[in-house]
């Protein structure tokens, strides 16, 4: 006995990509950066399959204004190695938002994407950038609108 009942699969060929852009400004950090992540992976579409790359490209802009609470903002840690002995580095939230702002959503984003190799390639449909410019205007992307939580105060 034989079981017909196929699993869809898209053909690579039609997935059709989208631009978005979303501004952070006062965003809270990880509720953008799960509205980011479902879009990359594209589990906002009806064609989304686990293994495959079914998303979208992520235009962030105004990274530099996204915002914590409570007291993340001091007592948050970013660690980084070197890979020496004592090459641990370790900063705060403030420090790594006045230093590299981008990198606090791409670190956010990126822990919320599978760890293998489709994680990596969607990683790379992210662009992240800390000022209100970016140079994807070719791509004519459109906006993004992030779902706040009524009686939030975004």
């Amino acid at each position: 006995m034989t079981n017909n009942n196929k699993t869809y699969l898209p053909p690579v060929s039609s997935i059709e990509r989208e631009w978005y852009v979303v501004d952070a400004t006062n965003q809270r950090l990880g509720r953008l950066a799960t509205e980011i992540a479902m879009v990359l992976r594209g589990k906002n579409k009806s064609q989304y399959t686990p293994h495959l790359d079914t998303g979208d490209f992520v235009i962030v802009v105004n990274a530099e204004k996204v915002a914590v609470t409570g007291k993340k903002k001091t007592q948050k840690i970013y660690r980084r190695h070197s890979g020496r002995p004592g090459g641990m580095k370790t900063e705060t939230f403030a420090k790594l938002q006045q230093r590299l702002p981008e990198r606090i959503l791409e670190h956010a984003v990126k822990g919320m994407l599978p760890k293998n190799s489709l994680g990596r390639q969607l990683f790379t449909k992210l662009k992240v950038y800390a000022g209100p410019t970016h140079p994807h205007d070719a791509q004519k992307p459109k906006e993004l609108k992030i779902q706040t939580i009524p009686g939030e105060d975004n």
